[in-house]
């Protein structure tokens, strides 16, 4: 049986970050990866995919930016979703090979096969060549998520499909019904817009994404609005089934997938992506044997150091749930793998950017007006508009906008909120002053490039201070 320090099931982003940190340290570190390619979902099914993709399609619109409007969507009706998908295709191989390579270079051992617990410190994989064990003193468990799937629902593509049959449709249909609008409904129901696809979005909750900033979401949900989605929020599905299309020309296949909401009304579409949670794939690890305990989602609970209840068995990435970023699950790999070898580091989850890949971009770092309402934290807002940009008038931005939140007493900036083009780039520089303890006023005597969207710190500093001394 072979030995390592620290064995990793599964090789997405927290399993790659937590070897890669492991073998820096001098270990012997192997990842078991059940698939054929390494990389888990983030880079074969969810996050460089719908990236990927999203791109794709801005681009085959011919326009590149973050905040199309119908006009620049003209091009992309005529668009196959097949050749978007082609083009997507280059990032996914690219991503794939990188990946590969970064475990190879650092020493890490590959072990193809599927993993689960004989013992605490002892795992038993099954690969194309037959079984073996495999034994370590610290074992990392990493496998993600898949998209949950609940049994009385009639999956089948194309008509009634989950985010990741999603990516192997060929045909684009004319409607989809999305239920659910966390990230990936929100995402892939911009996505679908851009192409010309007529999208109604469900959602049981008031607003889209509740964990965002309500005004950026407002923003968000008045911006797909105009571009012809239907949004019905505070509704609830209770049935999804298929029917047979009572015209011609409806549905490829002469199937259209049909939604009961809570109220009674019937709603039908080509298809029908299904987005409501997703379950960790653990149901198969054999946790019973190590001693670990999954919740009924699939999900393992850790501690600050992402160890679970029994010593040497740590769990990082999409298998812990919230937030289940790439980013998140790349730190969370990295922060475990220093735990378990005893360095110690300054983790500050609280600083973790947040990033919603919609059109357009959301970005956050920090807290929200909510939570600071909530817990009695006095505040201010400072706000700049793309509009008044200069940048934001080359890129023809009109709604892009960027929110600071300003402690009243200390100046000092406790989040940052951003909607619009590269929303996601910008937000990293509100979280380096936020790191560095800056208060408001760093950003009234700082020189930004211009034209630059960064000029929006400037400007909303400029707002939030102009409403604190007048009042």
């Amino acid at each position: 049986m072979r030995q390592y320090d620290l064995c990793v099931i599964g090789s997405g982003p927290a399993g790659q970050r937590a070897a890669i940190q492991a073998a820096k340290l001098g270990k012997r570190v192997a990842v078991i990866e059940a698939k054929q390619v390494v990389g888990g979902a983030a880079i074969n099914t969810g996050t460089i995919p719908s990236k990927a993709l999203r791109e794709a399609i801005l681009l085959a619109g011919e326009h590149s930016i973050a905040m199309p409007t119908m006009e620049d969507f003209s091009s992309c009706r005529a668009t196959t979703f097949e050749k978007v998908r082609a083009s997507a295709q280059r990032v996914i191989t690219a991503e794939l090979r990188i990946a590969y390579e970064h475990l190879m270079s650092n020493g890490i051992d590959l072990i193809n096969g599927f993993a689960s617990f004989a013992e605490p410190k002892v795992l038993d994989v099954v690969g194309p060549n037959g079984s073996k064990q495999v034994g370590a003193e610290n074992i990392l468990i990493s496998v993600g998520s898949k998209p949950a799937k609940p049994e009385n629902i009639p999956f089948g593509a194309p008509t009634i499909v989950t985010s990741d049959e999603l990516l192997d449709m060929t045909v684009l249909p004319k409607s989809m019904l999305i239920v659910g609008g966390g990230v990936i409904g929100t995402e892939y129901a911009s996505m679908m817009q851009a192409l010309g696809v007529k999208v109604t979005l469900v959602e049981g909750r008031d607003r889209l994404l509740d964990f965002c900033d309500s005004e950026i979401i407002e923003a968000l949900q008045y911006h797909l609005r105009q571009g012809g989605m239907t949004l019905r929020l505070g509704e609830k599905v209770v049935k999804i089934s298929t029917t047979e299309a009572t015209r011609e020309g409806v549905s490829c296949d002469g199937i259209l997938a049909e939604a009961t909401l809570e109220s009674g009304k019937v709603l039908h579409a080509d298809c029908l992506l299904y987005c409501i949670g997703r379950q960790g794939s653990t149901d198969k690890l054999g946790l019973e044997n190590a001693g670990v305990e999954a919740d009924k989602r699939g999900r393992i609970e850790v501690d600050k150091q992402y160890q679970t209840k029994v010593p040497g068995i740590y769990a990082a990435g999409d298998v812990i749930g919230f937030p289940a970023l790439a980013s998140t699950s790349m730190e969370q790999g990295r922060l475990a793998a220093l735990h378990m070898f005893g360095k110690t580091t300054e983790a500050v989850p609280e600083l973790f950017p947040y990033g919603i890949y919609a059109v357009p971009e959301i970005s956050m770092v920090g807290w929200t007006e909510e939570k600071l309402t909530d817990e009695g934290i006095p505040f201010e807002t400072g706000v700049a508009h793309y509009r008044e940009i200069a940048r934001g008038q080359l890129l023809g931005d009109e709604l892009g906008m960027l929110k600071m939140l300003i402690h009243q007493d200390s100046h000092a900036i406790l989040g940052v909120h951003a909607i619009g083009t590269g929303a996601t780039e910008l937000i990293h520089i509100g979280q380096c002053a936020m790191a560095f303890g800056a208060t408001v006023e760093y950003f009234v005597n700082a020189v930004f490039n211009y034209p630059t969207l960064a000029e929006c710190y400037k400007n909303a500093a400029h707002n939030g201070l102009n409403k604190l001394h007048s009042a």
